[in-house]
């Protein structure tokens, strides 16, 4: 049952800016389970709900009393505890939450500056809510501002100039850290977003060879190597011998529980593992075999060039843009607010002018009804254009003015 109480926009949500990669492993949140949260938060009551869960950061946005029915519902769904989220967590509320939204929507939020893969995320966790009826018009014209702006961002600045992802910082650490990468034999696990960019990075950036593909779904591994001639498919159930042939490993299986173990690293060699995945999806007990070095996602993050020098530049302008849609959303937001009053005071202001009218025909001799009509009528107008412009001042409550009208008019 719904409990009673004031409704606010919030955002509660962890990110790598306060938690570590293990840390966010614990709150990320499967496709099934994202689905699965949705579901019940509607039968919880909370009409409007969202969530995006990635390898940076789990968030939700929605209307509810209190953060903690949001707080809960991320718990219930993740295998994160309301402790370990109140060591680390941040919450937002109403203008906040809107603008932490556009700073995410726009890359300003992501762990490498610009990076726009979270714009893709984004329009998914808004498609799955509106599939299964978790949005309402507040959240939708929020949505399609922040990706207006978004699109603006990345077209009109250079915020997301060259090329920079965890992606791109995969390879650029290999060719960083092995001076022989063009002969190292490279595996590759997980055909997702990550695994695709990976591989395209891997042909863009080296002259490697011997780079293998693995992965569940074998369909997806053929039509994209029939694509990319230079890269070997192999099948899941090789995996161990493809492990033990490997000198680099990329993971970037998307799955639940890790999906490289210690099974798995037999052989004792130099090997360099690179785990895109969150939550992690290579166990820590892999470090336990003499040689084997891994890296994950915050490690790789940390990897800049001079692209991102150019990208801190462009933050002044990105903001400014953000500031456009953000005052077009609270234009609509306000007008949206204050609209039913003035059509209830049009209404009552209508009734008034009808009985003055009905008053007026009995008094005088050959009244002009439609003269007055029009009058009448221009005064309603310019009446309700002036409390139109009171409510959209900035210095005004709202929700006092309102209470005024609907006490002087509706009573």
């Amino acid at each position: 049952m719904k409990e009673q109480g004031q409704e606010h926009f919030y955002n509660i949500g962890v990110s790598y800016k306060k938690a570590d990669a293990e840390m966010r492993g614990k709150f990320s949140v499967s496709k099934e389970n994202q689905a699965a949260l949705l579901t019940a938060a509607k039968e919880r009551g909370i009409k409007s709900i969202f969530i995006i869960s990635t390898c940076n950061r789990t968030e939700i946005f929605g209307f509810a009393n209190r953060p903690c029915l949001l707080i809960e519902l991320l718990c219930d769904f993740s295998e994160g505890t309301v402790k370990e989220f109140n060591a680390i967590c941040s919450i937002n509320k109403d203008q906040d939450a809107i603008s932490h939204l556009f700073r995410i929507g726009t890359g300003l939020e992501s762990q490498i500056l610009g990076d726009y893969e979270i714009v893709g995320q984004l329009r998914q966790s808004f498609k799955l809510a509106k599939q299964l009826r978790t949005t309402d018009a507040y959240i939708e014209r929020l949505v399609n501002c922040v990706l207006q702006a978004s699109k603006r961002v990345k077209n009109d600045t250079k915020l997301s100039s060259g090329t920079t992802s965890v992606s791109y910082a995969a390879v650029q650490y290999i060719i960083k850290n092995l001076p022989d990468y063009n002969s190292k034999n490279i595996l590759v696990f997980g055909l997702g977003k990550m695994g695709k960019h990976t591989c395209k990075n891997l042909a863009e950036y080296t002259q490697n060879k011997q780079v293998s593909l693995i992965n569940r779904t074998e369909e997806k591994t053929d039509a994209f190597v029939k694509e990319h001639a230079s890269i070997r498919k192999s099948v899941i159930e090789n995996l161990t011998e493809e492990v033990a042939n490997a000198d680099v490993i990329i993971v970037s299986t998307g799955a639940d529980k890790p999906t490289i173990t210690k099974e798995h690293v037999v052989n004792k060699k130099e090997t360099l593992i690179l785990d895109l995945s969150m939550p992690e999806n290579v166990a820590k007990d892999v470090l336990e075999v003499e040689g084997v070095s891994l890296v994950n996602v915050d490690e790789l993050s940390k990897i800049t060039d001079e692209t991102l020098a150019v990208r801190q530049q462009e933050i002044p302008f990105a903001k400014e843009i953000i500031e456009t849609h953000k005052a077009e959303f609270n234009s609509w937001l306000n007008h949206r607010r204050f609209t039913p009053a003035i059509a209830a005071l049009k209404e009552s202001l209508e009734v008034i002018k009808k009985d003055e009218i009905n008053f007026q025909k009995k008094k005088i001799i050959n009244f002009d009804e439609n003269q007055a009509e029009i009058l009448t009528s221009r005064f309603i107008q310019k009446i309700t254009t002036q409390f139109v412009k009171h409510l959209k001042d900035e210095e005004t409550s709202v929700s006092e003015s309102i209470e005024v009208i609907q006490k002087v008019f509706q009573s």
